[in-house]
């Protein structure tokens, strides 16, 4: 059957087909996962981003990693789930609420704990549609009926039920201990939720009087306002400038407080002054010192970090700032004040508000860890999990080694409510999957709730196996779980991943992925991290808008190398639109030489030597990106793919085959169109996990395909495509072509002017095979006449090639202008030498060799051998042309 033309718009616009594929794929359900048994499932559960977010580049590099691998693992024919959701987020999404009410000037905690609730859950319904229409639109292929939301019914109840189940094993318990304090937020945080700054601080040197003598000890300190609640000092047993002060009392400045002065082997004689004031509620040092000597406790803080009634009249009510400014001036009043001095410290920083957190003694409720991650261990020690790159198990391993008990309760009212219920009449604390109407005990209905929340890393703890229907056993968990591979950010290998494959270990058994991908950072192209105070941040939906969906996958893909950050601006992804580019053309150029052509089924069509290499560039493709795929190298498989579509097929096999193309040989018209067709086909096929939309837009063009491209077949290699001397073959060509286009480059000689060139060689294959080709040769260097021969030229006037089996003489003098060429190679060489000089003035100074990188000194030795070699070569054309 004779084909017609498919004609495509000259202009390639993503706007015209991303959002109408994409609602294709939806109707025909293309997301959900096949039914065969027979096959392993290839699953992964979505990071889910915070409800109130919006997407970010992280966000895109993350996601557009996971729907290549999504979408190559479908094509393979497993059965394939990327299960989707949104996490509540419950520090953002309250703090965002509040902040929004305070603007319209009501106090959040005015409107009560339903009211609240109430709005919070309009602010995050919102935005949860926003986000995921957001990941709609990089063409994300998450099976969209399987969504879920860390708070949604199913999910609070996985929530609950492990909670009870770690209380009854008597791995929850509650306790009033020191925690990280954030004051912006009013709420406890755990230890990860802390950030530790460099912070160019004072060590202040003050004076306690010693009780009975007029004696003073000095102790320094980096926050003087502390010492409110200070009830001990601390000096070092061995420490002999202070033994006769042990046991004697010294007088808290301010408060007149006599404490004692206590022996501690934590105390450093080396630090300050050699002696500590010790503040058992707000330093975790001084809480262990203090638990050690049976100290007392004193919280001088309220909530939001400023001075409570435990501090003097005159304090209460100031900030942790004003506090320190009025003790160092009260202090100078007493002649107690001696010195301060610079000093840089670590200072631990909420994660969210960026402000200094305050230790504070506080009722909590917390998770028992040390077992758990044990465990968790062990899955790594047996190779039950593994990380790409393999350098962020030590992260991983570090983190389980040093662990603490986890704080697991919040100060707030968006999020799981902790299912603890206090009976007002008998004080008994019950701990239950449902909510009681009445004391378990006393039987009466005078009872409360626990006001606190879980922190948010409690429900996405759970979400490999919560998202999937636990703790119900449902058919969901018994096929796609455990899960396949995670791809998540390094910086949450500890809140998050770690803490999924200890949940998953103590509630199933199981770890809840085998791979671990980490994705590197995105940064702009000084290496710095984006961020909204920098203001080099990148919004993925504006480089869709701009590029389409593919540019923005491709670049990143190509940039994403495993293990090393990203760095990218907005001009980066020309590069990826520049390829799309390409695609649409060459499938535009393609699809108009159908008219009047009947097409040959592959395995029918009569192969030329040049057909078998492109089979054979093809074979090397498709295990290229299979085999890079499969091992997260995503940068290796979208370069074999790039490198195969524009550089093999386009710039080679497309360019070679005109001849038949423009030929007036039908049959060999509809066999060329044929072959090309195939490969066009298998390229698509090949290019469908990062060019997703561009890709189904164009197979649906083609004669003879069936269905989408989202579910065809990824292409497999193919023993007799192994064509390896025909391979060989043409890459001689290539090379005898690419020598000749450089030659006409060096010289400035334009496409339109041709030039003869005569190739001598003695290897009979090569010969006959050049022969065989000559037009096609002649072709693509641009030649006026071409000679292949055994025999030993003239070489007059000619500049000489050297290839592997080959010479060529190109005869260019009488197309150039000879004097103009020798001024201008004495005009490179110059410059080339200077450069040269540079070099190699730098690789003799031995400072440099001495103080410099390995990697950049051999950097330099490659520059200098590079630079030597192009001298060589620029004075050798010189010399042919002056002869």
């Amino acid at each position: 059957m004779k084909q017609k033309a498919v004609i495509l718009d000259k202009v390639y616009n993503p706007q015209d087909f991303e959002d109408r594929i994409y609602k294709q794929w939806i109707e025909t359900d293309s997301f959900k996962p096949v039914d065969d048994n027979d096959k392993e499932p290839f699953v992964i559960v979505i990071p889910p981003p915070n409800v109130t977010g919006i997407l970010h580049m992280g966000h895109g590099l993350n996601n557009s990693l996971q729907d290549i691998l999504i979408r190559y693992y479908r094509m393979t024919g497993r059965p394939t789930l990327w299960l989707p959701g949104t996490d509540h987020a419950g520090i953002a999404t309250q703090s965002v609420v509040e902040r929004r009410l305070w603007e319209k000037g009501v106090d959040p905690r005015s409107l009560g704990r339903e009211k609240f609730l109430e709005e919070t859950w309009k602010v995050a319904l919102d935005h949860k549609s926003t986000i995921l229409n957001q990941l709609k639109k990089i063409g994300s292929s998450c099976d969209w009926s399987r969504e879920r939301f860390t708070l949604d019914e199913g999910l609070s109840r996985a929530v609950r039920e492990v909670f009870v189940s770690l209380y009854e094993k008597g791995l929850i318990y509650k306790g009033s201990y020191l925690v990280n304090w954030s004051p912006g937020l009013k709420t406890a945080l755990a230890d990860d939720e802390v950030e530790y700054k460099e912070v160019k601080g004072k060590m202040y040197h003050l004076l306690y009087p010693v009780v009975g003598s007029d004696k003073k000890v000095e102790i320094a300190t980096t926050r003087p306002e502390t010492l409110l609640g200070d009830t001990a000092v601390a000096v070092n047993p061995n420490d002999e400038r202070y033994k006769n002060l042990i046991g004697k009392e010294v007088i808290v400045p301010i408060v007149n407080r006599k404490v004692k002065v206590i022996a501690d082997t934590y105390v450093d004689p080396e630090f300050g002054s050699g002696v500590v004031k010790i503040t058992p509620a707000h330093d975790f040092n001084d809480y262990e010192i203090g638990k050690r000597h049976n100290l007392e406790f004193i919280n001088i803080f309220n909530p939001d970090a400023t001075l409570n009634e435990n501090a003097p009249a005159d304090y209460v009510g100031l900030t942790r700032e004003e506090a320190r400014k009025k003790i160092i001036k009260d202090l100078e009043a007493q002649g107690l004040f001696v010195k301060e001095e610079p000093h840089i410290h670590q200072v631990g920083h909420c994660y969210r508000t960026h402000l200094p957190i305050e230790p504070y003694l506080s009722e909590q409720w917390f998770v028992s860890m040390k077992g758990m991650a044990e465990k968790a261990l062990k899955a790594w020690e047996e190779g039950k999990i593994k990380f790409f790159p393999k350098k962020w198990e030590n992260t991983y391993t570090h983190w389980l080694k040093n662990i603490r008990d986890w704080c697991i309760s919040r100060q707030l009212w968006w999020g799981h409510r902790i299912p603890v219920w206090y009976c007002k009449d008998c004080g008994n604390m019950m701990v239950l999957r449902e909510d009681p109407d009445k004391c378990n005990k006393c039987f009466g209905t005078n009872i409360e709730q626990e006001n606190d929340v879980l922190d948010t890393w409690f429900s996405s703890w759970l979400w490999p196996f919560s998202t999937l229907g636990w703790p119900d056993e449902t058919e969901d968990l018994k096929r796609f779980f455990p899960t396949t591979a995670l791809v998540t950010a390094y910086d949450i290998i500890f809140f998050w991943v770690a803490r999924m494959i200890m949940a998953s270990l103590e509630f199933t058994g199981e770890v809840p992925f085998r791979d671990i991908y980490i994705t590197g950072l995105i940064r702009d192209k000084k290496g710095r991290k984006m961020s909204k105070s920098l203001g080099n941040g990148i919004d993925p939906l504006e480089i869709v808008s701009e590029y389409g969906a593919d540019a923005l996958r491709f670049t990143l893909a190509f940039l994403a190398a495993q293990g090393q950050d990203v760095l990218i601006d907005k001009e980066s992804f020309q590069m990826g639109a520049h390829f799309a580019n390409k695609i649409w053309n060459a499938s535009r150029f393609l699809l108009m030489n159908l008219e009047g052509r009947t097409l040959i089924p592959f395995d029918s069509i009569e192969k030329t030597d040049i057909d078998k290499w492109i089979l054979y560039r093809l074979n090397n493709a498709i295990q290229r990106v299979r085999a890079s795929l499969e091992k997260y190298r995503f940068n290796d498989a979208a370069q074999a793919g790039y490198e195969f579509f524009w550089n093999d097929f386009c710039d080679w096999y497309i360019e070679s085959s005109k001849t038949s193309l423009n030929s007036d040989d039908e049959k060999e018209k509809d066999r060329i169109v044929s072959m090309l067709i195939f490969i066009l086909e298998q390229a698509l096929k090949i290019l469908h996990p990062f060019l997703p939309f561009i890709t189904e837009e164009l197979y649906q063009k083609l004669p003879d395909t069936n269905g989408q491209l989202i579910t065809a077949a990824f292409p497999e290699t193919r023993e007799d495509w192994q064509y390896v001397e025909e391979a060989q073959d043409y890459e001689k060509l290539q090379e005898l072509v690419k020598a000749l286009r450089t030659l006409r480059s060096e010289f400035t000689i334009p496409p339109s002017v041709k030039f003869s060139t005569i190739v001598k060689t003695e290897d009979k294959r090569v010969l006959d095979y050049f022969s065989a080709h000559a037009g096609l040769i002649s072709s693509l260097a641009g030649l006026s006449e071409l000679s292949i021969q055994s025999e030993e030229p003239d070489k007059t006037g000619s500049v000489a090639i050297v290839g592997k089996g080959f010479e060529g003489f190109a005869y260019i003098r009488d197309v150039i202008d000879v004097p103009r060429e020798i001024e201008r190679l004495n005009q490179r060489i110059e410059k080339t030498e200077k450069i040269y000089e540079k070099v190699d003035k730098k690789l003799s100074n031995q400072g440099f060799l001495t103080k410099a990188l390995p990697e950049i000194i051999e950097e330099e030795r490659k520059k200098h051998r590079e630079l030597a070699e192009q001298i060589e070569k620029l004075k050798a054309y010189k010399k042919l042309l002056e002869e």
